[in-house]
C-alpha cells in the first residue's frame, strides 16, 4: 500500500497548476490570462509510525492528521 494511509485510506489526488501571466485588474493590469494547465499530484502527509495493531507492534504509514486525531495508537 504505497502512498495510501492504513487508517482512513487517504491517497494521491490529481490536480493541476494553472500558470497566469499578466498583471492583475485590482493592482492596476488588464487582468491575467491562463498560458498552460499542467498536471499535478497532491501527495498525503504521510509518516512511518511503530503502532499496536491487534496487540502487536508493527510499523505503519498513518497519515498526519490520523496521528493529531489519535486514531492510531502509537507504541513505546
Amino acid at each position: 500500500m504505497a502512498r495510501r494511509c492504513e487508517i482512513c485510506g487517504k491517497g494521491q489526488i490529481r490536480g493541476t497548476t494553472i500558470h497566469r501571466r499578466g498583471q492583475a485588474k485590482k493592482k492596476g493590469g488588464i487582468g491575467q490570462h491562463v498560458t498552460a494547465n499542467t498536471p499535478r499530484v497532491f501527495l498525503p502527509n504521510l509518516q512511518m509510525v511503530h503502532a499496536v495493531i491487534d496487540g502487536t507492534r508493527r510499523r505503519i504509514k498513518v497519515c498526519a492528521n490520523c496521528i493529531k486525531s489519535g486514531r492510531v495508537l502509537k507504541a513505546a
